[in-house]
């Protein structure tokens, strides 16, 4: 469940990528929040229990095992927004990299793109990856990027954007090369560039 309920205010969470919203609450609605979901262009639920989606999350396609283009979720873990990918990231999956990629700008800080469950990117992936960085640099902010896939890991190589922007061995590594730790795991190791 993604709501705060108190006497006067209604808190949403979404469940893709924790982003928040508030707005006053009705006293006669009682476990009602649809006003706030539609009034912010989220989706979901019109009661409380949920689940809810904010309006980024909601352009992205449906929630988690399913998202169109292989994006798993967004994830937001203090100042370091995470993009999980799963699949083949090429010119046909590449508007929803983009589109997941311009959220986690959107929420500022740190970004940590998770290729752990990829196979393949091609020339479209790496461009997206290179603005993200490029982007994320502007704000101040670093691009960290999880590839387990020793072929993808390869590709960063040739196209030395290993160089440009910092590559981990996976999503625990990348989080402790950016200072945060992984609450889904205890395990920190060093940085692999």
């Amino acid at each position: 469940m993604a709501v705060v309920l108190d006497d006067h205010l209604v808190t949403l969470t979404c469940d893709s990528c924790g982003d928040t919203v508030a707005g006053p609450r009705a006293p006669s609605d009682g476990e009602v929040v649809w006003n706030l979901v539609s009034e912010h262009g989220w989706s979901g639920s019109p009661l409380a229990a949920g689940p809810h989606r904010c309006a980024h999350c909601t352009r992205l396609g449906p929630a988690a095992g399913g998202v169109p283009g292989g994006i798993l979720g967004i994830e937001h873990l203090g100042d370091v927004t995470v993009v999980t990918v799963a699949g083949d990231v090429d010119l046909d999956t590449g508007d929803t990299l983009r589109r997941a990629l311009r959220h986690a700008a959107d929420m500022g800080g740190h970004v940590v793109v998770d290729l752990g469950r990829t196979d393949l990117i091609d020339s479209t992936a790496l461009g997206l990856l290179a603005r993200a960085h490029r982007n994320a640099a502007d704000r101040g902010a670093l691009l960290c990027v999880a590839a387990a896939s020793p072929l993808i890991r390869q590709v960063l190589r040739v196209t030395r954007l290993d160089e440009v922007f910092r590559v981990a061995g996976s999503r625990a590594e990348a989080l402790a090369q950016l200072g945060t730790a992984d609450p889904d795991t205890t395990a920190t190791s060093g940085a692999d560039t």
